[in-house]
């Protein structure tokens, strides 16, 4: 640990139950997605997304119907695109300020969180979900607001999670070499690609995610079931 700076983590399956956004988020946004986009599609920060999704599905912009049924379709699919994680952000704001849900985090997990920061390290989040929602989910958690923990947060508009040059992007945003940051996920191929950048790699493999073990899967790397177990390097 003395030369590691930055701890860099995934969210679903790593700090949280991968189940709380495919039972609880992706139904919530998808219910009100409709009358969002019915309501807001003008406002400039919904409109920016909502062209972006005419133009890579050749669809009209103006056809809400058709694009509301297009997101819908890829919230059912579980499509990381940028547009979709943007606005499911949006409408997810509604329902963590209201009370409807609170974002589960692990006990282990937070405990460790709020122990690295006090020793020092910085904590980043890099998840596929977009920036808005990780901090609406720090900031609303069963363990209370965990944002003041981390010094910053990273999506997919910096590269997709399986790519290389992603993680030499986020080294360079957050100024330490590779060598000095590690990145916690329960993908494989995302902790392929953050080694190959250089970076220090641990699998999060917890049961509760992940009922049968996928410890001969590791493809080397160190593999924990919680981060209560010798999680730094």
């Amino acid at each position: 640990m003395r030369n590691l700076q930055a701890v860099v983590t995934d969210i679903e399956g790593t700090t949280s139950a991968i189940a709380f956004v495919r039972d609880v988020l992706f139904p919530y946004a998808r219910s009100v997605l409709p009358a969002f986009i019915a309501t807001h599609h003008a406002r400039e920060d919904v409109s920016l997304w909502l062209k972006r999704v005419a133009e890579e599905t050749g669809q009209d912009a103006n056809d809400l119907d058709a694009l509301i049924e297009t997101l819908q379709s890829w919230i059912d699919l579980d499509k990381k695109h940028t547009a979709l994680k943007a606005l499911q952000g949006m409408i997810w704001v509604d329902g963590y300020t209201q009370g409807v849900y609170q974002a589960p985090v692990y006990d282990d997990a937070a405990e460790a969180l709020n122990t690295w920061q006090s020793q020092g390290l910085e904590l980043y989040v890099y998840s596929s979900g977009s920036v808005p929602a990780q901090k609406l989910f720090f900031a609303h958690t069963d363990h209370g607001n965990l944002c003041p923990l981390f010094s910053g947060f990273f999506d997919t508009e910096i590269g997709g999670k399986r790519d290389v040059e992603s993680y030499h992007a986020i080294a360079s945003a957050i100024g330490h070499t590779p060598d000095r940051i590690l990145f916690l996920s329960d993908i494989v191929q995302e902790l392929d690609a953050a080694r190959d950048a250089g970076w220090h790699t641990v699998l999060v493999d917890r049961v509760q995610d992940y009922p049968e073990t996928r410890e001969q899967q590791t493809n080397g790397h160190v593999r924990v079931t919680a981060f209560t177990v010798a999680v730094l390097p």
